[in-house]
């Protein structure tokens, strides 16, 4: 089945409304079968084979549980998931998600901030068909028009004009306020208050005076302190509103807040044992004033924020080229960093100053874009490559080069057991394909296994039979 089976979404006038079928059959695709010359499907993997002349891919919805695409004009390389009140945990479907994202259009001035609300979110044939099974009431054709009628996508788009290209944006809660930080290309950290985008893509009449209203972002904060561009910001899950930021001079800034919710202290000595650009920052999940960072000089550091200007630990070659991304894991004392090099390591650090991780994989080929802990299995991540694949990954599997931990998981994809293909390390679990270009991607920490992923193409939604 292709992805022109699919849902997707395109914008439209004011809003985003749901759009008809894709014209391209090589969206969406995973480690997909293939047909070869004597008529049959094979699987596809990324890397191994090169497809050969006339052959095509189509994609496996079997392989999904649920799959759909949308479009914001612009192309938005960086975005965040909000946390709604619709609860933790939740798998039934239709589904919604809240994102805040920002645009990289090519004039400044056609930039936006902006926050989506999707919602009816349908699965895959696959996972109507399980639903199915569990129920014994057969429906008409008739009740089946009108049930694909009802699981039409939809998305409600707020959008801010910016100026400036927008680098990268994250998300937090800190008392009543929903807040975003981020870097732009005129080289400021700006804080802005979501609540008007927010009240807005819920009611119809918000969206209304919205739109009314719009006019450029106003930040609550911001701060030049920089004085030059950067990529690498995050806020604290400890301490609401703390942030660090870092650009690429090399420094890093820490910002703590005050009262009242509309200023921050920012510290004017920079923690500067980098010496090239910051291109990543973590916090730590369990210690408050424990951040981490990488960088373009090939290092990963450790820092205390009660200890500055220098890091308290640092793996000083840790990749061969620039470090593009890190993760903390929330449960393990593991980080997870990927680079230019292609290869994605994970470091205990508990043994951090060896300078050793205790696994490497090599899989993407091409620079690593992002990296992610699945907030639901403390041994699942998730990366992107610029080779377009998203690859997700179970470190709870075994194999002689690589213990981490040990359980009886059987890894498929496709309904193909990753094991029995050659070349292939027994931990990866699934490769997704479709989008060019992929920059980012973030687990939903409400609904497990549901993965949302930016690109040049657009935002993917999906969540694969593999996690």
């Amino acid at each position: 089945m292709s992805a022109a089976d699919q849902d997707t979404f395109a914008e439209e006038g004011d809003g985003m409304e749901e759009q008809g079928d894709s014209a391209d059959d090589d969206e969406g695709v995973d480690m997909e079968e293939e047909e070869g010359a004597d008529g049959e499907t094979k699987v596809y993997v990324p890397g191994i084979e090169p497809l050969q002349p006339g052959e095509r891919l189509e994609m496996d919805q079997s392989a999904y549980r649920m799959y759909h695409e949308c479009q914001t004009g612009a192309p938005c390389l960086s975005f965040d998931i909000l946390k709604d009140n619709n609860g933790d945990g939740r798998e039934d479907f239709p589904l919604s998600m809240l994102l805040c994202a920002g645009t990289q259009a090519d004039k400044a001035m056609a930039n936006r901030l902006l926050i989506m609300r999707m919602h009816n979110l349908h699965g895959t044939e696959k996972a109507k068909k399980e639903e199915d099974e569990e129920s014994s009431e057969e429906s008409s054709e008739e009740e089946d028009e009108d049930e694909g009628a009802s699981k039409k996508p939809l998305m409600e788009l707020a959008m801010m004009p910016h100026f400036g290209a927008i680098n990268r944006v994250r998300v937090t809660r800190r008392s009543e306020q929903t807040l975003a930080a981020v870097w732009s290309e005129k080289g400021q950290v700006e804080i802005f208050d979501l609540r008007p985008q927010l009240e807005a893509v819920h009611s119809s009449a918000a969206m209304k005076t919205f739109m009314q209203q719009q006019k450029e972002a106003t930040a609550l904060f911001s701060f030049s302190g920089h004085m030059t561009e950067g990529y690498a910001i995050d806020w604290s899950p400890l301490v609401p509103g703390r942030l660090v930021s870092g650009d690429c001079k090399k420094n890093i800034h820490m910002w703590e807040p005050q009262e009242g919710g509309a200023s921050w202290r920012i510290d004017q000595r920079p923690f500067s044992s980098h010496s090239k650009s910051v291109e990543d920052l973590q916090w730590s999940p369990t210690e408050a004033t424990v951040f981490a960072s990488c960088s373009v000089d090939c290092s990963i550091r450790v820092w205390d924020i009660r200890a500055p200007p220098n890091s308290m630990l640092a793996a000083n070659e840790a990749h061969a080229s620039d470090i593009n991304v890190i993760s903390w894991n929330r449960t393990e004392p593991f980080l997870l960093s990927g680079g230019d090099d292609g290869l994605l390591k994970v470091w205990d650090l508990r043994q951090f100053k060896t300078g050793r991780p205790v696994a490497t994989f090599k899989q993407h080929g091409a620079p690593i874009t992002s990296v992610e802990w699945s907030p639901a299995d403390p041994g699942v991540f998730a990366a992107s490559g610029a080779d377009d694949v998203v690859s997700q990954w179970d470190l709870s599997v075994e194999s002689c080069d690589t213990k981490v931990q040990s359980c009886d998981t059987k890894v498929q994809s496709c309904d193909t057991k990753v094991q029995d293909l050659h070349g292939l390390p027994p931990q990866l679990l699934f490769l997704h394909q479709g989008q060019s270009d992929i920059k980012e991607i973030h687990w939903h920490p409400q609904v497990p296994g549901v993965l949302v992923s930016t690109a040049l193409s657009g935002f993917n939604v999906f969540r694969t039979i593999s996690v």
